[in-house]
């Protein structure tokens, strides 16, 4: 077997400035020199032969395409060691989740809760972000799971299907299609429309007026469900949501009414993703595991 060409506190050193930027902050972090910081650098870029930091005037140093897969694998490979090494009774159980803005407040607490039920004392650290942020973070290894919609995700991903959420309308009260049971696109489509503007939940919506024939008017944009409601409970147009929130009223109280669209329209799949190159760790396996029971639950 052949050994491991460097040390783990070498490793901590280039870990530390891709967290940083610097190596003067990583050293001022670790409580190192600085040069003690650049020879590590400086030794490893030499084992790998390609530069792993864009030196960036003023900017301080960020990882190359190469470097991020590269510190992926070693912060994987320093998760992994940390856990042998730990005595038994520091085996917490440690998760870093990444949630899409809109999905969060409607699963993350939930999930998060019935995690720390199941194994008490475990620790979940959220971020929230958009799809494309969320998915660079987990292929560069800062974040071990996020919650998605299944939608223009790149490759090199594992998914854990959580729920379809179909499409629907979101109404003021009084609105003339409040008493449908489906709600026709071409109809809503006759209201100015309140949309999440976020990129990958924009497209999404706005194809589903393509399929149906037409275009909306576009009042407002919003990357927030509860500026939404609120613009539509209070006359500004009207919605349009992946999400089914089990209550009826806005941040000032007023009430908005939700219908399924008609038609046969694409659901927006809600998933766990993960990085394919690397099997899970088991508070992963653990956390897909439950996510998938207690959404199926309802719970």
């Amino acid at each position: 077997m052949n050994p491991i060409p460097f040390s783990f506190r070498q490793i901590d050193y280039l870990l530390a400035v891709a967290e940083s930027g610097s190596t003067a902050a990583a050293a001022r972090a670790l409580n190192v020199s600085q040069p003690s910081v650049s020879v590590a650098i400086t030794q490893i870029e030499a084992f790998f032969g390609a530069p792993l930091f864009r030196r960036l005037p003023g900017q301080g140093m960020r990882p190359t395409p190469f470097g991020r897969d590269r510190l992926a694998s070693l912060r994987a490979l320093r998760t992994e060691a940390g856990r042998v090494f730990a005595g038994a009774e520091a085996a917490v159980q440690e998760l870093r989740l990444g949630v899409y803005s809109t999905l969060g407040p409607r699963y993350a607490p939930m999930l998060m809760r019935h995690f720390d039920k199941a194994h008490p004392g475990a620790k979940v650290d959220v971020t929230e972000g958009d799809i494309a942020t969320l998915t660079r973070s987990v292929l560069a290894g800062t974040l071990d799971l996020a919650l998605v919609y299944d939608v223009g995700l790149p490759v090199g991903f594992e998914t854990t299907l959580l729920a379809e959420a179909p499409p629907r309308a979101v109404l003021p009260p009084g609105h003339r299609l409040a008493g449908c049971e489906r709600v026709d696109l071409r109809e809503l489509a006759l209201d100015p429309l309140i949309l999440i503007g976020l990129p990958h939940s924009r497209g999404y919506f706005l194809s589903l007026f393509q399929m149906a024939g037409v275009v909306p008017e576009i009042a407002y944009e919003t990357g927030s469900i509860e500026m939404l409601r609120a613009l539509v409970a209070n006359g500004h147009g009207v919605g349009l949501l992946a999400t089914e929130l089990p209550y009826d009223r806005a941040y000032d109280g007023r009430t908005v009414i939700s219908r399924p669209v008609a038609g046969n329209m694409p659901s927006s799949r809600v998933v766990l993703i993960r990085d394919a190159k690397f099997a899970p760790t088991e508070a992963m396996a653990t956390f897909e595991a439950l996510a998938r029971k207690t959404i199926a639950d309802g719970a």
